[in-house]
């Protein structure tokens, strides 16, 4: 049947501030869906409390509320917009929690209110462990043996009745009802980890219960997302295999899609089963995922969980496939039917299952290092913050290339460093620690077989053997002169994902070298579409990956000027989803502008990755290699570099060489910034107050250097995002210590160091410029003390307690610092108030010349789309033309402020410190009347309590 007529407003209920566990997955589904409602013609009402990503842009919806989402906040939105509809299942947990509490409550049926997408009945059904147990019993789906506990005393029975006759503990799961990320949960190996674990559990569980089940690591594990609509019909969109075995939080797993490994009759069943589980728990139409095992000696199946609702694979399920699954989700939820429904790609019907004639792998990201002394374990509970997915023709084709995509160094799966020790390699496999493939391969490496690997880490052996694979060529061609590699040759590394950096390791030569080499004999990757369909039928989307599988390339350059996008890659602390924002808006300004706007990225959570925001996409890693390679292909006028973060910028001086312009800043304005030397001479030069500093390349000359300027001194290493590497030293064994770790993670930086100012206010600044004029767009006051880093700093706009006088001071360093760089786009400056005698003084930290992580805070306080006009005015446009037509009015009233969201209940060994290096994964928004406002006077109550080196 058609769409719904007797409903015209829905009200669309956000995930919130990201934390582990909960990203900007949800973000994404949530965008399509409010999309794809307006174009039905339906008044969007939504409400979101996180500024950081497009979904809470005023062009999303007909109505943003960036508020605390809490049942009073919800009612007083309702009472306000009074919506027909409420659809709760694309704000993750958080959402659907929600709805359901004022579903007990008897909110939504008193006020008329229909909850659309979901069966609030089918909420407990899942989320309550027994009940689930019980269901799927009465449809013939086999479970893990299991109990649900209400008390510790029960959980000891439960898990003394599962051992059954075996001597000793034997080892359970624990999982927490009601929770997101596996939080709470986890493997309990031994019988002194029990109490605590349960106890947490327990605790952390809204519902105070938690499920005992029997251990089932070393099976294998699955996900199956499906979508299905009033009529019963049920497509299955995609399915996804873990490399890793279970026992390890599907979140921190790297996965494969389509699955690689059941037979078909395996797969058929595992189907079956999906689809009647999807029946039982409710009429909804809409989406679902369903997690299974199998264990790999028996065949025996068992579902682990049902998420009804968009779960975090759906957004990777939607990029591997091309099957945009919330959009769909969306229209299912008022009325349609999936054979009403087009496939936007192919223009067939949505009832058409995708097929895949490629291999998708998504590899987590993970911030281990900015947690000192954190478990690094990977367990039934998620500590992952971010991923990276890769598409190639075969598994190791998508496997490297995922490596590439991480931005932690590697540039593809090893072959690019000397071999492990054979003694870490050991250590490392014994667990499921984050960078196990790595250490599979030195295993190979090492003249370990298949079958010694399988028994320690459980992975199954037809992925050990693709791996194994990879280190027989690498063997094939180490130590051969480069020239006596003949095209054959290369063409099967190339196919099999190796970078050229890893054939210049492997060779002794250079990445230009084997570029230019790989080129004479025309050996270049082509483009193939992702179509879902595997190229049954035509499709037009603009969406590419590249391969060497020698076809024809599908992606076909167009005769329009073109500006290519770098995006800011898997998300990580320090560089998360408020780039991704500016980089929607620079694809929508180019666009806007007349330009083909080409976006490379991968990062399948975001909304920059979906296939309809530029007018092409690559979903390819945002690396040299791959980025020259759309380039040669596409010839662009010229590349944005300044709204990735750090990801983009890391390319600049490669762009440089290679000849290709930058729209914006020019580099090496950029590089007087990011320069600290250079950036002094600047400050100097302009007569501007800044802390004594030094650079240092060893540790010696840190420890001088610090001696002369004197503690405490910030310990810094150049060229960073999130103040990653950063402390704060106050005597010479501090800085040694700090120093050698910089130096050690990363080899030939520049370490800086500062005098740190004690007792400063910290202050950040957003501005634009175009080249003559500059334009502040706010200042932020933070709330905790210098030496807290920004972004994990409750921040204020406009200043709660600088003098007016202190702010026009700020105002015109930050125009001064503008003008000299030459900005053209975005820039942010941090700066210090030190106020001695009364009178205060203000220093400059760092000035940086791009997008910044608080562009979206300012851009919602304010209501100034800052991103948008940066943007534009990177490809030529004038400040004078938006302050002419009021754009650059401030709507703020009162008091806007960022206040940083943690995930420190997934790591409960960590201490709570906060110091100069970033550790929070989110920020919230709240608008506030007056600084007396819990929002500022709690958080100022607080601010030096964390405060640490």
């Amino acid at each position: 049947m058609p769409k719904r007529t007797d409903i015209s407003s829905i009200l669309l209920i956000g995930s919130g501030p990201i934390v582990i566990g909960q990203a900007c997955e949800f973000d994404y589904s949530g965008t399509q869906a409010a999309k794809a409602l307006r174009a039905e013609g339906y008044r969007v009402v939504l409400v979101n409390s996180n500024p950081a990503t497009i979904m809470t842009d005023p062009m999303m919806a007909d109505a943003v509320y960036l508020q605390e989402l809490t049942p009073a906040s919800i009612k007083e939105i309702v009472t306000k917009e009074r919506p027909d509809a409420v659809l709760p299942t694309m704000g993750g947990q958080t959402a659907l929690n929600l709805a359901d509490t004022l579903h007990q409550q008897g909110y939504w049926e008193r006020e008329g209110i229909d909850v659309i997408g979901v069966d609030i009945d089918a909420i407990h059904i899942t989320e309550d462990r027994q009940a689930f147990r019980d269901l799927m019993e009465t449809v013939g789906i086999d479970q893990a043996r299991s109990r649900v506990a209400k008390s510790l005393l029960e959980a000891k029975e439960i898990a003394q009745e599962l051992a059954g006759a075996a001597l000793g503990f034997q080892p359970v799961v624990i999982r927490p009802s009601f929770t997101m990320g596996g939080a709470g949960g986890g493997i309990v190996w031994t019988a002194d980890q029990f109490d605590a674990k349960v106890t947490r559990g327990l605790e952390l569980s809204p519902v105070h219960e938690v499920l005992i089940e029997e251990c089932l690591v070393g099976w294998k594990e699955y996900e199956l997302e499906l979508l299905r609509d009033r009529n019963d019909n049920v497509v299955i969109v995609c399915s996804i295999e873990n490399v890793d075995p279970m026992g390890v939080h599907t979140g921190d797993s790297v996965t494969v899609a389509p699955q690689q490994t059941l037979t078909d009759p395996q797969y058929q069943a595992m189907r079956d089963a999906a689809i009647r589980a999807m029946r039982s728990i409710g009429t909804f139409a809409g989406g679902c995922n369903i997690q299974f095992a199998v264990d790999p000696e028996t065949g025996r199946m068992i579902v682990i969980e049902i998420n009804p609702r968009v779960s975090r694979s759906s957004a990777l399920a939607s990029k591997a496939t091309g099957y945009p699954i919330a959009k769909v989700a969306a229209r299912l939820a008022v009325g349609y039917t999936l054979d009403e429904l087009p496939n936007e790609i192919t223009g067939t019907s949505a009832c058409f299952e995708p097929a895949l004639d490629y291999v998708v792998t998504k590899v987590p990201r993970w911030n281990f290092d900015k947690f000192e002394g954190v478990d690094e374990e990977l367990t039934t509970q998620m500590k992952a913050v971010g991923e990276a997915m890769a598409i190639g023709r075969t598994f190791t084709e998508s496997l490297q290339k995922a490596f590439q995509s991480l931005e932690q160094g590697f540039a593809g799966l090893g072959a690019d460093r000397d071999d492990a020790d054979r003694q870490v390699v050991r250590d490392r496999l014994a667990k499921s620690y984050w960078d196990r493939l790595l250490h599979v391969r030195h295993a190979f490496r090492l003249g370990a077989s298949v079958a010694e690997v399988h028994d320690v880490t459980r992975v199954d052996p037809w992925f050990l053997h693709q791996i194994r694979d990879l280190v027989t060529l690498e063997r094939s061609i180490e130590g051969r002169a480069l020239e006596s590699i003949d095209r054959p040759a290369l063409l099967e590394l190339k196919q099999n994902g190796f970078a050229d950096v890893q054939i210049a390791y492997l060779t002794e030569t250079t990445e230009a070298e084997v570029r230019a080499r790989r080129e004479a004999l025309d050996l270049r990757p082509t483009y193939r579409v992702v179509d879902t369909c595997a190229g049954e039928f035509e499709a037009q989307t603009p969406y590419f990956y590249s391969t060497y599988d020698q076809g024809e390339t599908e992606s076909v350059r167009s005769d329009r000027e073109k500006v290519l996008i770098l995006g800011s890659g898997p998300n990580r602390i320090g560089q998360g989803i408020e780039f991704d924002y500016s980089c929607v808006h620079g694809v929508l300004a180019a666009r806007e502008m007349g330009y083909e706007a080409i976006m490379i990225n991968c990062n399948p959570e975001t909304v920059s990755t979906d296939f309809d925001v530029a007018d092409k996409l690559y979903f390819e890693p945002v690396f040299w290699e791959r980025v020259k390679d759309v380039i040669d292909l596409e010839q662009p006028a010229g590349v944005m570099v300044q709204l990735g973060g750090q990801t983009a910028l890391k390319l600049a001086e490669n762009l440089l060489e290679a000849g290709i312009p930058l729209f914006g800043t020019p580099f090496e304005k950029m590089d007087l910034a990011e320069d600290r030397g250079k950036f002094s001479a600047v400050l100097e030069e302009l007569d501007i107050p800044f802390p004594p500093y030094g650079i240092a390349r060893t540790v010696e000359e840190a420890v001088e250097v610090s001696e002369q300027i004197g503690y405490p001194t910030l310990v810094r290493p150049s060229y960073v995002l999130g103040g990653q590497g950063m402390r704060i030293a106050i005597n010479k064994d501090e800085v040694a210590e700090y120093v050698a770790r910089v130096l050690e993670m990363f080899p030939g930086n520049e370490v800086l160091l500062d005098r740190f100012l004690e007792n400063a206010i910290e202050v950040d600044v957003d501005c634009l410029a175009d080249g003559d004029e500059v334009w502040i767009a706010g200042i932020m006051q933070h709330i905790e003390p210098a030496g807290v880093h920004s972004g994990d700093s409750t921040a204020v706009i406009p200043p709660y307690s600088l003098s007016d006088e202190t702010q026009d001071v700020i105002r015109e360093t930050v125009t001064r610092i503008a003008k000299r760089l030459g900005v053209v786009g975005l820039m942010n400056t941090q700066l210090a108030v030190q106020t001695e005698g009364g009178v205060d003084h203000v220093y400059v930290i760092e000035a940086n010349p791009r997008a910044s992580r608080t562009v979206p805070f300012v851009a919602k306080a304010t209501g100034v789309p800052i991103a948008a006009i940066g943007a534009k005015l990177m490809l030529g446009a004038k400040l004078k033309e938006f302050r002419e037509s009021g754009a650059l009015e401030s709507q703020l009233t009162g008091f806007a402020v960022k206040e940083p969201v943690f995930s420190w209940d997934k790591f409960p060994e960590v201490a709570k410190e906060l110091g100069p290096e970033m550790k929070s994964t989110g920020e919230a928004i709240a608008f506030v009347d007056d600084i007396t406002d819990a929002h500022i006077s709690k958080p100022f109550e607080m601010r030096n309590l964390y405060l640490s080196r």
